[in-house]
């Protein structure tokens, strides 16, 4: 059988987040973002827009679950979004349902938008 494919997209006003991290900073970040990824961001110039970028890949790994037929709803931090050599987002999902599921994602922003494509393989 050919594998299936689901995808997911979304785009994130990067003044909504700017507003949610300067509201209620500990609990967003801490709820959000794993350790790797919130070090990630914290390092760039602008943080909040690599906060926008890899919350809009995490809305379109969930919009892409979604459509897969998983009825497991996934935390924030069981998505993690990290680095790869070169730069690329890497989708690492933790847990159970996810296994064997294989998830690529792109993320691109302006200094106004974030948005981010995820495209899993089941």
């Amino acid at each position: 059988m050919p594998p299936k494919i689901f995808i997911g997209t979304d785009i994130v006003d990067i003044s909504r987040i700017r507003k949610v991290i300067a509201d209620h900073p500990n609990r967003f970040i801490q709820r959000t973002y794993t350790n790797k990824e919130q070090l990630y961001c914290k390092g760039k110039a602008d943080p909040v827009i690599h906060y926008a970028g890899r919350f809009a890949a995490k809305e379109a790994v969930k919009k892409a679950l979604m459509t897969s037929g998983i009825k497991s709803s996934i935390s924030w931090v069981d998505m993690e979004i990290i680095s790869g050599q070169d730069g690329e987002p890497i989708v690492q999902l933790h847990g159970k349902p996810y296994t064997g599921l294989s998830c690529k994602v792109s993320i691109s922003h302006t200094q106004d938008t974030a948005i981010a494509t995820a495209i899993i393989v089941k």
